[in-house]
């Protein structure tokens, strides 16, 4: 079965919008939990303009020992304020897997993976020192990446293929390309002795056809989407319906 992790950085957008504490996110990744995912993934940014450093070392203690804690984000962004940097925060708290994502402050989400070709030398340093943290490094790649070998070459264990283009495609009628090329990255990643992952704006209608599409798929991380739809059903029966369509 695939893992379905939970993306909780829009728990805290709504928090932050107000201030406070409310809504929790500990008890929503409590909620999480108890409805069957498997893990929770949270994206820190250093403009804390979501989940913050703070927030990041509370689920890990809520979270230890019982779920995977994923934590994506930049390592090539300066620590900054609160923000003490990816790497330190991986250092903090020991997550299950960092996914190393090269987003930047002016993006609204992350919208493109790496290049494995021209970055792979930067990564190599820091794949080893999360790795010695005890870490599995994942990687964000665009559905057209290739060369998958060298990302296994310096350490990284799983990719994580970009989904936006495809769950755009799936709304316009239209995903059949991006579902063949999104295939073919996890064949090459798979071939490559890599895990696969997944994330980006799936949801409970574009799931079920990428899932049947997409082979050696080991973990999806959602957020947007599935807060979005807990809005109407509860967060509690989202999870399970998640659950049971990766099942």
């Amino acid at each position: 079965m695939t893992l379905l992790s939970v993306n909780l950085n829009k728990i805290a957008v709504l928090r932050n919008s107000r201030g406070g504490d409310e809504p929790d996110i500990c008890k929503a990744a409590q909620t999480c939990i108890e409805s069957g995912c498997g893990g929770i993934t949270v994206h820190p940014r250093p403009d804390l303009r979501h989940v913050r450093p703070d927030d990041v070392r509370a689920l890990a203690a809520l979270l230890r020992g019982r779920v995977e804690y994923n934590i994506e984000g930049n390592p090539f962004a300066a620590a900054r304020g609160e923000y003490p940097g990816l790497i330190e925060l991986a250092r903090e708290v020991r997550p299950t897997q960092v996914t190393l994502v090269p987003d930047s402050d002016g993006q609204i989400t992350s919208d493109h993976g790496f290049d494995l070709e021209r970055d792979i030398d930067r990564l190599r340093p820091l794949v080893d020192e999360l790795r010695d943290l005890g870490c599995r490094v994942s990687l964000f790649v665009d559905a057209e990446a290739e060369r998958f070998e060298l990302a296994a070459a310096i350490g990284v264990e799983r990719v994580e293929i970009y989904t936006g283009p495809y769950a755009h495609a799936f709304a316009e009628g239209r995903p059949e390309d991006l579902l063949a090329a999104c295939a073919n990255a996890a064949r090459l990643a798979n071939l490559a002795g890599l895990g696969v992952n997944a994330g980006h704006d799936l949801c409970q209608s574009n799931l079920s056809a990428f899932k049947a599409a997409v082979p050696h798929l080991a973990e999806v991380s959602i957020g947007h989407a599935l807060i979005g739809e807990a809005l109407y059903d509860g967060l509690a029966a989202t999870v399970r319906n998640y659950v049971l369509l990766l099942q």
